[in-house]
């Protein structure tokens, strides 16, 4: 089954999602599985594209008509791609750089490979970043004691542990000394910044 989704940057009218749609039809998407969004990739809500991933069973095949309308960024789009392909699902990409993506063939399994190779290789550099970062701060003294409030160092070194599969939030609640309802106040289970953390990322640096 063939699940495709669309996305245009601005939601005054200026961008249609029609071209995006006619090319999606044409590669065998039925309408009524075709998702969208009005968004900028930035955002990290989009919720068309949460959907669409929700809706993705292994077997099926997401179908895109550029690979700039996944991803926010090239992290976000490998960790994206990785995520489906360890779900069994496949990847079409149907125009730009990305159109050699096609699980169906040879190449485009090949290119899958790639992409979780790198997203391997993301982790084991967080992994890397995250134990050099919590031995600097057991060598502060910041393990143990009165849980402590989370600033901008401790919320970037959170949000890098967590992105990796094998992070244990109550252990590196622990590390930081904050409290595991801390730590998910400001981060969701796969890295990404919730409202209070993207408020703390954006305060004036002191």
């Amino acid at each position: 089954m063939l699940i495709g989704y669309a996305r245009v940057s601005k939601a005054d009218g200026s961008q249609l999602l029609d071209l995006q749609r006619d090319a999606l039809i044409e590669a065998g998407v039925v309408e009524e599985w075709i998702y969208e969004d009005l968004a900028s990739g930035r955002k990290d809500h989009r919720p068309g594209l949460e959907a669409c991933l929700k809706a993705l069973q292994p077997g099926n095949t997401f179908v895109v008509w550029k690979l700039d309308r996944l991803g926010r960024d090239l992290k976000h789009l490998v960790s994206t791609v990785e995520a489906l392909r360890e779900r069994g699902v496949g990847l079409r990409v149907l125009a730009g750089t990305g159109a050699e993506i096609d699980t169906g063939t040879a190449n485009g399994r090949l290119i899958f490979a790639i992409f979780a190779a790198l997203a391997e290789f993301e982790r084991e550099l967080i992994a890397e970043r995250t134990r050099a970062g919590l031995a600097a701060a057991r060598a502060r003294g910041r393990q143990g004691g009165r849980p402590r409030k989370m600033d901008r160092a401790m919320l970037q070194m959170a949000m890098s542990a967590m992105a990796a599969r094998e992070t244990n939030a109550q252990d590196l609640a622990r590390r930081l000394g904050i409290t595991t309802t801390t730590l998910y106040m400001y981060v969701n289970g796969d890295g990404t910044v919730k409202a209070p953390g993207q408020k703390l990322l954006d305060a004036p640096a002191r």
